[in-house]
């Protein structure tokens, strides 16, 4: 399987990060919701702690448009109680003013002293049903205006959706020089054109892997027209256990309670839940055998009471270990893991898997360095 370029093709280390359940997804059996599990800042800050301590080098946060906690209110009040672990967090463009939402990112930037990383996200808002097409225009336009407020001291824009004019930028530079890595997921035309010319980690859902290397063979090509290369992402679960038998029927007891119906509702009440990329999910899951397998370690099951990420690593650690380098194989520097329930299988992933893998943060391979420069306090006539 042909290796794609990428940014840090001479890395020699992965960002290995874990996933906070901010969207009310998380579960001891998949479909049977309990109380101690919900979405609140208790819980899904616990997960956060125990992912920093396990060493995990990132965490996604997550963003639902109705349930759960909000993305980044929920960055924002983790900033200080942790003081090593980056923050990935998903910010669905034009949910914010865009103006604005480059000052929210540069704060949250600050308060985590450059440990923000950010994953663009562009479906629907609630009530609403955009073209595709027009909703990529929108996080362009967004992502292009962000990275005007982060680097220049004006913002002068025209576009489809937004319309500035010598707007003032100061004091919105993040702590990191440039701003935070965008991290990003598309599989249309317009969204991997997007990937291609402005985002640096582009992230993959779980497909066999012939499949994967011809995604990443496609917004290479796009990101070489624009003169760059991108690093690749992995967004999966996982069971892993002391043998392959312990971890499958583990996988099996995950679903033993689920009903495919209530399973479906689960599906369908987020708004991705028509994309392109959740089609592709369903699809590995009609691919599978019997048993729900469409890979020998790639089991679909999860995505039978889940939009988005729908399937899982299961297997032994050696087995775990040899799936993830064959993906480092094939040009991939970042994984985001999950598994169900998320405290749990953190801590269990983090003492077995973890110590075998050399870690680091995909920040620091890009040469993102903090802009130590003092933010510029308002005038007492500025001052609202």
């Amino acid at each position: 399987m042909t290796v794609v370029p990428v940014t840090s093709a001479d890395l020699d280390a992965s960002e290995v990060s874990w996933f906070s359940a901010l969207c009310s997804d998380d579960y001891r059996l998949l479909g049977v919701p309990e109380g101690d599990l919900r979405s609140s800042f208790a819980h899904c800050s616990a997960i956060l702690r125990e992912a920093e301590s396990q060493g995990f080098r990132n965490i996604l946060c997550p963003s639902s448009y109705q349930v759960g906690q909000d993305t980044l209110s929920f960055v924002a009040g983790c900033a200080p109680i942790t003081d090593r672990i980056n923050m990935l967090a998903a910010v669905r463009c034009g949910e914010m003013q865009p103006i604005m939402l480059a000052r929210t990112i540069a704060t949250l930037d600050h308060m985590l002293q450059g440990r923000l990383t950010v994953n663009i996200i562009s479906s629907d808002f609630p009530g609403e049903k955009e073209d595709s097409s027009f909703r990529y225009q929108r996080s362009r336009e967004v992502v292009e205006i962000l990275k005007q407020a982060w680097t220049q001291d004006q913002i002068t824009y025209k576009g489809q959706v937004y319309d500035f004019e010598g707007l003032t930028t100061d004091p919105a530079k993040p702590y990191q020089t440039g701003g935070p890595l965008l991290y990003f997921g598309g599989y249309s035309p317009d969204a991997l054109d997007l990937c291609g010319q402005h985002c640096d980690v582009y992230l993959m859902w779980p497909e066999p892997k012939d499949q994967l290397a011809e995604r990443m063979k496609a917004v290479n090509a796009v990101a070489e027209k624009y003169g760059r290369t991108l690093d690749y992402g992995l967004r999966i679960h996982t069971i892993v256990r002391d043998t392959e038998a312990e971890a499958k029927e583990y996988a099996e007891h995950l679903v033993s309670k689920l009903d495919d119906e209530y399973g479906q509702l689960i599906r369908e009440r987020a708004h991705d839940s028509g994309s392109l990329g959740v089609s592709h999910q369903a699809r590995a899951r009609a691919l599978a055998d019997k048993f729900g397998y469409v890979e020998p370690h790639l089991w679909t099951g999860i995505g039978r009471a889940r939009s988005g990420c729908g399937a899982a690593l299961v297997g032994s650690v050696d087995q775990v270990l040899s799936e993830i380098e064959a993906y480092r194989k094939m040009g991939m520097r970042a994984f985001i893991f999950s598994g169900y329930p998320h405290l749990e299988e953190c801590r269990i992933f983090g003492e077995k898997v973890l110590p075998h893998l050399k870690t680091c943060s995909l920040p620091h391979a890009y040469g993102r360095v903090p802009d130590k420069t003092p933010m510029t306090p308002l005038g007492a006539g500025e001052r609202k």
